[in-house]
């Protein structure tokens, strides 16, 4: 072999003994914080992206843990116990009037993730037809409950102008299941489970007040010191939604490979997807992009219904430097 060709060879062969480590390097592990058990419907964005791969692509191994809510979710990342979770849009308001340093960095929806039951024979069309009548809630201090408490102002009702009962995240669609309550508030999951108990629904279309879907959520330290990290857990994310948005039947059986709990219950996960991909999901440009005045006007909401203290500059609250990005 003449030297320059054995030169050539040798740079090659260097060249590549550096990639190959590099392609072989071994995924981050990281720890995913969720408001509630994983295996909840709510969630199957996150299930799907890890049962198809989406986050092996990005070089991660992620592990879902369940916290106490989304607020319980936002102080364990303020803390520094864990680089990332998910709660609701609105947690940033909460969480930061009290010091907590974490903006929602993502969005799953243009819509809200609270919607309103009500029986179909009961003559109910509108939030007004909702006075005097009993209405179900998970409890007085969870974000579905303010969005019906923001909805109903939006109308000109108050909280005592309908009697608001908190049942409990099983209770708020067996109540009204059982013909106890006129409507509630609720995810979309819900929906679904009472109609599976035998209540013929109808879902009452709000265009007032507008509480947010889900959200993922990191610190301020997080955003500042792992940017690159962020942006592969969004991505990775935002293609399990996209999936529920594209074929809700495929989604709903990939989703059931993940989560075996639910085989035999194809339909009513795909009837949960439909919802979703209709009410939460749709009409969002780029997919996981917040909206600022959006945010801002659930803030006011949140400040003068004393839910909150104080506001915050809107741009503490979120980013969106992590949406809309390619592989």
């Amino acid at each position: 072999m003449n030297k320059p060709l054995a030169s050539l060879c040798c740079t090659l062969a260097l060249a590549a003994a550096a990639v190959a480590p590099l392609a072989h390097a071994a995924p981050e592990e990281i720890t995913y914080l969720l408001p509630a058990p994983p295996n909840t419907p709510a969630f199957a964005p996150w299930m799907i992206a890890q049962q198809k791969g989406y986050y092996a692509d990005e070089n991660l191994k992620i592990n879902f843990v369940a916290a106490k809510g989304g607020v319980d979710v936002a102080k364990q990342i303020g803390a520094g116990n864990a680089l990332i979770g998910g709660a609701i849009g609105d947690t940033p308001i909460i969480v930061r009037a009290n010091g907590v340093p974490v903006k929602a960095i993502a969005v799953l929806g243009a819509g809200s993730l609270t919607m309103v039951g009500v029986h179909q024979n009961e003559g109910i069309k509108s939030l007004q037809d909702l006075k005097g009548k009993t209405v179900t809630v998970m409890s007085y201090t969870d974000t579905t409950y303010y969005a019906l408490l923001g909805n109903l102002r939006g109308i000109g009702l108050s909280k005592t102008d309908v009697s608001i009962q908190a049942a409990g995240p099983s209770g708020v669609w067996q109540v009204f299941a059982g013909g106890k309550a006129s409507g509630f508030a609720g995810v979309p999951d819900w929906i679904v489970s009472a109609t599976d108990a035998g209540a013929k629904v109808d879902i009452i279309e709000s265009n007032g007040f507008k509480s947010m879907a889900q959200a993922i959520l990191a610190s301020d330290d997080t955003i500042q010191h792992k940017p690159e990290l962020l942006k592969r857990l969004v991505r990775a994310t935002l293609r399990g939604m996209e999936d529920i948005m594209k074929d809700p039947k495929a989604a709903a059986a990939s989703y059931v490979e993940a989560v075996p709990s639910y085989k035999g219950k194809e339909a009513s996960i795909e009837q949960i997807f439909n919802l979703y991909r209709k009410h939460v999901y749709a009409n969002q440009k780029p997919l996981g992009q917040i909206d600022a005045a959006r945010m801002e006007n659930v803030q006011k909401f949140y400040v003068s219904e004393g839910i909150v203290s104080k506001a915050s500059p809107v741009k503490d609250l979120y980013t969106n430097q992590f949406v809309g990005t390619d592989r």
